[in-house]
């Protein structure tokens, strides 16, 4: 098998190559390394390299529906043991910090036969929705290396767009699967709370908003890589039903005749791209042709207060995080990124009445979408407000930061969220990204699907969310639109 041949297939084409003994694990992973050797130094996706574990793989009689497959991690909550872990961060990266453990994800993944040989690129632990961490600097966009790849699973995004792999780890507390496969042109699916495992270093991420899994190039690599992790272990909190089929068998089949709601309006009013309304309008288009109803209607939930209600959550949790960081470590707040300890101020100001408060209020979302459900059976939007932005875009400006730095030196950064200032760090932090935080919020499958590319050939996703569980109705649609419209030959135009 040459370079050429190897782009044309996706995880489960590769896989049974490899049962058939046409093609080697070993023969993979060097098409990967030479594929990243030529690609990697223009895109900054890969920034620990594995390869002496995946070498050893290589060696190692592999089963599983992607055995040898050639795969890469995200550098957040998916860990191999004895290897490097820094979750983007630049003081994780001075002491070299390493795992104890594998995730449990991870173990998961290894079932499933793939061949780790590296571990991507991700902002600083995961805050931001694009990469470009202190520690390791941008992870450039394959359609444009100007601009970003997304976050915080841009790294992943990157790679797989690129061809280096055909899938790869990611993970999504806010939309960080379904961002980058919004800005890389990537089939991205958020599963539903408690679908794949969190241990064993916690129960759940973020009370469930947290979830991980896969970004790929094709529905059927997802749905069954899906199959091959879903499911609880001894860390989870509950139990989420099992489907009735495999999520493989169910996308053979088209989905019934659906009713989907439809919107392109900013949830929290901040500016949507033409790109992004056109994406939707082609989306609803094809979904008429393929004879499901479309409606323009949104659910009965204020914007703005969800958006505040996640960002509460949000910097807490983060700023809970980073005392855990700093004790266990013994780091300093120059181990870490203005912007981290920024919002670790503000987060670490939140009252347990206000988080009690907010938290509650998720409850009411999920009331409110589950209704929303009874009269439609999918919600459509953009995945993203704009195509990807350029790398350097999305930043504090200058004049602000020896502010930030002074408020934070006297501890009164906090000052800065109150008030009217509340709606600015959410409209500031969001309006790139403010349609996708409903879905983790409220626990409920998502995708974002690549069916538009702008005049500057820069991909724009359109995002489906489900109710609770109904992961097999996204990929049963999602296949029926990649049957429709097939992305797969797009990948071809990356010149690298």
């Amino acid at each position: 098998m040459n370079l050429s041949e190897y782009l044309q297939y996706d995880g489960l084409g590769l896989a049974k190559l490899v049962a058939n003994k046409e093609v080697s694990s070993s023969e993979l992973l060097n098409l990967a390394l030479q594929r990243a050797t030529h690609t990697n130094p223009k895109l900054n996706a890969i920034i620990i390299p594995m390869h002496d574990y995946a070498q050893k793989r290589t060696q190692q009689e592999l089963t599983g529906p992607f055995a040898g497959v050639p795969f890469l991690v995200k550098d957040l909550f998916q860990e191999y043991a004895g290897y490097p872990t820094f979750y983007g961060c630049k003081g994780l990266k001075r002491i070299n910090h390493i795992s104890e453990h594998n995730s449990e994800i991870v173990n998961r993944w290894e079932n499933s036969g793939i061949v780790t040989f590296g571990r991507t690129n991700t902002p600083e632990f995961g805050i931001k929705g694009i990469t470009e961490p202190e520690a390791w600097g941008a992870c450039h966009n394959p359609w444009n290396l100007k601009h970003n790849s997304g976050g915080s699973s841009g790294g992943s995004a990157s790679a797989v767009a690129a061809g280096i792999v055909p899938i790869a780890g990611a993970g999504d507390g806010g939309g960080s699967i379904r961002i980058p496969a919004s800005y890389c042109g990537l089939f991205g699916l958020k599963p539903s709370r408690g679908r794949t495992p969190w241990g064993p270093q916690m129960s759940e991420a973020m009370h469930g908003a947290a979830i991980q899994h896969i970004l790929a190039k094709t529905v059927r690599d997802s749905a069954a890589m899906l199959d091959a992790t879903h499911g609880a272990e001894h860390s989870s909190l509950f139990k989420i039903e099992h489907p009735q089929s495999s999520y493989l068998d169910a996308i053979q089949y088209l989905p019934k005749k659906l009713k989907i709601a439809f919107s392109t309006h900013s949830p929290i009013g901040t500016h949507v791209s033409k790109d992004a309304i056109a994406a939707v309008q082609h989306t609803a288009q094809l979904l008429e042709s393929l004879g499901h109803t479309v409606v323009e209607d949104t659910p009965p939930i204020d914007g703005m207060a969800l958006a505040k209600d996640f960002i509460t959550t949000w910097f807490s949790q983060f700023s809970y995080m980073l005392e855990q960081i700093k004790q266990q470590h013994q780091a300093k707040d120059s181990d870490f990124e203005l912007d981290s300890l920024a919002l670790a101020a503000f987060g670490g100001q939140t009252t347990a009445m206000e988080y009690i408060h907010n938290l509650n209020n998720w409850g009411i979302y999920a009331t409110k979408m589950n209704h929303f459900f009874d009269r439609y059976d999918l919600y459509l939007t953009p995945a993203t407000a704009t195509a990807a932005p350029k790398n350097g875009e999305i930043k504090i400006p200058n004049w602000q930061k020896p502010i930030l730095k002074s408020l934070l030196k006297l501890r009164k950064a906090h000052l800065l969220a109150q008030g009217k200032m509340v709606d600015q760090i959410v409209k500031e932090n969001l309006k790139w990204v403010p349609f996708t935080q409903l879905a983790n919020i409220t626990g409920l499958p998502a995708m974002s699907v690549p069916l538009y590319w702008n005049q500057d050939n820069l991909p724009l996703g359109s995002q489906f969310i489900a109710p609770f569980a109904r992961e097999d109705l996204l990929l049963q649609l999602a296949a029926q639109l990649e049957q429709a419209q097939p992305w797969f030959k797009r990948y071809s135009e990356i010149q690298l």
